[in-house]
């Protein structure tokens, strides 16, 4: 294996979500996936370990389709925020039919991320910040700076698991 591990991750991961044939900066997101990838996710909300557990088991697929034999520690690691997005992605897909990119992309775009292509130096304060609002929940009470933003929250939603906010956007939204 010439390439990192965590590179050769980084790459199965975006194609779960993006063409790897796109060479075009102004169409790539590799340097926003990266910092998405470098950012551990935390739950403190019930249920949202399953969240957590969804994104480490990517890492199963991942070593099983590649046939690696990885460092138990690498396998042990913590929950990326990218792996928990993926895999977020890929039951939400299961769910409605709509394709993996196309959930992972609303997400970015709910997080206003989609305009940090790989032809701009991306300021990675505003997506560490972006993605702390999303892990500790200080977006607003309707969901809005979050995953899930809502028109019209039955409850504050910064109380609520991912599970049950993206029930009510795809109520919300007709998903």
């Amino acid at each position: 294996m010439s390439e990192p591990l965590d590179e050769l991750y980084l790459k199965w991961l975006y194609g779960q979500v993006d063409s790897m044939r796109q060479k075009n900066p102004i169409h790539t997101h590799w340097n926003l996936l990266r910092l998405i990838y470098r950012k551990e996710f935390f739950w403190s909300i019930p249920n949202d370990d399953n969240r957590l557990e969804d994104g480490r088991e990517l890492r199963h697929e991942f070593v099983e389709e590649k046939e690696i034999d990885p460092d138990p520690d690498w396998m042990n690691m913590g929950c990326s925020m990218l792996e928990m997005l993926v895999a977020l992605a890929r039951r939400l897909s299961f769910e409605t039919g709509q394709p993996v990119r196309n959930w992972f992309w609303e997400f970015i775009q709910n997080l206003d991320l989609i305009d940090l292509t790989d032809d701009m130096i991306i300021p990675e304060s505003v997506v560490d910040d972006t993605l702390e609002t999303v892990i500790w929940r200080t977006y607003n009470y309707n969901g809005q700076g979050g995953l899930f933003p809502l028109n019209y929250p039955e409850e504050d939603q910064r109380l609520v698991e991912i599970w049950y906010q993206q029930s009510a956007y795809l109520a919300e939204n007709g998903g």
